[in-house]
């Protein structure tokens, strides 16, 4: 395989983490007054008991800024520094400008160069690795990497099926070039992605874009909203994440058993219990906080990831699995040396 450059190598770095979630908190108890579901059938089914809920006036892009800004303080990282900003969202504030646009604004980063993905779950782990490949061409050295979500503004509440699993947030990275034999804890070894839109139509926002805008004919129906067929979905995912957790350790020259952390996405309890059993992980050594915030689709896995060095969970030396599957479908893995 050709190299991917001329110039020479240029690992990457997280320096920083950061992430931001909405005040408001939404119950199981509370979505039992919605909608005809209760406490048990949502834990037993998904582990979530409540997720948060952004204010009417808080779009994406607010959610975003804050957790950039604390992860660039958590790096130690001034707004002017920041060369390239990509957020990683289906929950943009409009179709254009890109969100990344609408955060450079509010935090300043004046330098950045600025634009979106959309790969749903796994957004996050597709910008880190565009942004990885930015930094290997030596054109960008710090970068702002974002997966924040409102996927309230998506979501039917009267579909007890979906609205029992979704909230807002958004987590953040700064990454930055280290030179290959420099000492850079946080160091990105290796990144799988993967595609299949054969299985797009088994969750999809089909409505409010030009394959169907909304009409006064179509209105009533909501396909401005989240569809998901819930069993196919869990099987995919669980196949799709081992596989690419397989190939990127695989890459990084490590095995199963050399992780010390591993970070899903937190979409669903039983699919994470699934993939730490296949790889021969003890529950002790996979990180999950959906209990709390529910799917935020782009934004589990970097919110995951600051809450896990915010609490100490991330030693130097410690090798970290990121995995994620999502609409698309879409998956990926990067494995991380702290």
């Amino acid at each position: 395989m050709p190299a991917p450059s001329s110039q020479p190598f240029c690992a990457s770095s997280i320096i920083g983490t950061g992430s931001f979630m909405p005040e408001k908190v939404l119950t199981n108890d509370d979505l039992s007054k919605i909608v005809d579901t209760n406490d048990e059938w949502i834990t037993t089914r998904t582990g979530i008991k409540e997720r948060r809920i952004a204010a009417a006036d808080q779009a994406t892009s607010d959610l975003a800024a804050e957790a950039a800004r604390r992860a660039m303080a958590d790096a130690g990282v001034k707004a002017e520094e920041i060369q390239l900003i990509i957020v990683a969202t289906v929950t943009p504030d409009m179709f254009f400008p890109s969100t990344a646009c609408f955060v450079q604004k509010k935090i300043g980063a004046t330098n950045a160069v600025c634009f979106d993905i959309s790969a749903a779950c796994s957004g996050f782990l597709y910008a880190l690795q565009v942004a990885r490949h930015f930094i290997n061409t030596g054109n960008r050295t710090t970068a702002l990497v974002i997966g924040a979500e409102k996927l309230s503004s998506l979501v039917n509440w009267k579909d007890r099926n979906t609205c029992v699993l979704f909230g807002d947030g958004a987590g953040a990275v700064v990454i930055r070039r280290a030179e290959e034999g420099a000492e850079a804890p946080g160091r990105v070894l290796s990144t799988v992605m993967g595609s299949d839109g054969n299985l797009a139509d088994l969750l999809k926002v089909p409505g409010g874009a030009s394959a169907c805008p909304i009409t006064p004919e179509n209105v009533e129906s909501r396909p401005n909203t989240i569809h998901m067929e819930g069993r196919e979905t869990f099987k995919h995912a669980v196949t799709r994440m081992l596989e690419a957790s397989q190939q990127a350790l695989e890459i990084a020259g490590l095995k199963a058993e050399d992780v010390s952390l591993v970070i899903p996405h937190q979409a669903n309890a039983r699919i994470i219990g699934a993939i730490a059993e296949r790889l021969g992980l003890p529950e002790d050594r996979v990180f999950m906080n959906l209990d709390k915030y529910g799917n935020t689709s782009a934004a589990t896995i970097p919110v995951a990831l600051d809450e896990a060095n915010k609490a100490g969970r991330l030693k130097k030396g410690d090798v970290i699995l990121l995995v994620a599957f999502g609409g698309g479908f879409t998956w990926a893995s990067s494995v991380v040396r702290w």
